[in-house]
């Protein structure tokens, strides 16, 4: 289900780069971007990875704020977008990302991971831990809020998109097997839709990491 999930993502995507390079952001996800922002500051940290960093938006308000920057995504178009804009940019999905262990003092990733099975979503984060350092700290932000898997039906994009949201709690638990818990914070998304954004700031934990249903 993954694979499949995946070359329907890598599809869609590749058609969309024009319509996300020209989006413009709510100014709730710029105020946390920059909150993310700040406790990196706080704690001195240098190095980030972007998973799903699409048109790179986000990658390149974080490195002229002097971080040094890595963006990955599956979409080979949304890609070349990023490498354009002078990003150090690579095409990888979430389960095949292949930086050495401890590479990162932080990962960023905003409505990405909620293109993954939810069977497969633990041995996922499982894996993105491995690659952060020691204390390292990971901003995971997503629509959620209710608990649904499937294909968007009423998605305007082709192929149409594949999304496992989660309540609160849900999404937590599974965080947790592999990360500490630091804050969590449900936005308000005020468009119409169900549910809300779950804002979650998570920290590699010291010791008892453990791989869970690798994909």
């Amino acid at each position: 289900m993954y694979e499949q999930v995946i070359q329907t993502l890598r599809a869609a995507y590749d058609r969309k780069v024009e319509e996300r390079a020209q989006r413009p952001l709510a100014p709730w996800k710029v105020a946390e971007r920059q909150h993310f922002l700040d406790l990196l500051r706080t704690e001195n940290k240098q190095t980030l990875l972007e998973i799903g960093a699409g048109a790179g938006h986000d990658c390149l308000f974080f490195q002229a704020h002097g971080l040094a920057v890595t963006a990955i995504d599956l979409s080979p178009a949304m890609v070349a977008y990023c490498r354009s804009q002078g990003l150090d940019a690579h095409v990888m999905d979430f389960a095949h990302i292949t930086f050495a262990s401890e590479s990162f003092d932080a990962l960023y990733a905003v409505n990405c991971l909620l293109h993954v099975p939810k069977r497969d979503l633990p041995g996922i984060l499982a894996k993105l831990a491995l690659l952060l350092k020691a204390d390292g700290l990971f901003y995971l932000g997503q629509y959620g809020g209710v608990d649904q898997e499937g294909v968007w039906e009423g998605d305007h994009y082709e192929p149409k998109r594949f999304y496992a949201r989660y309540l609160d709690e849900q999404l937590q638990a599974v965080a947790t097997e592999a990360f500490d818990l630091v804050a969590f914070c449900a936005v308000p998304v005020e468009d119409g839709s169900e549910g809300h954004f779950q804002s979650m700031v998570l920290r590699r934990r010291a010791s008892g990491l453990r791989l869970a249903n690798p994909v």
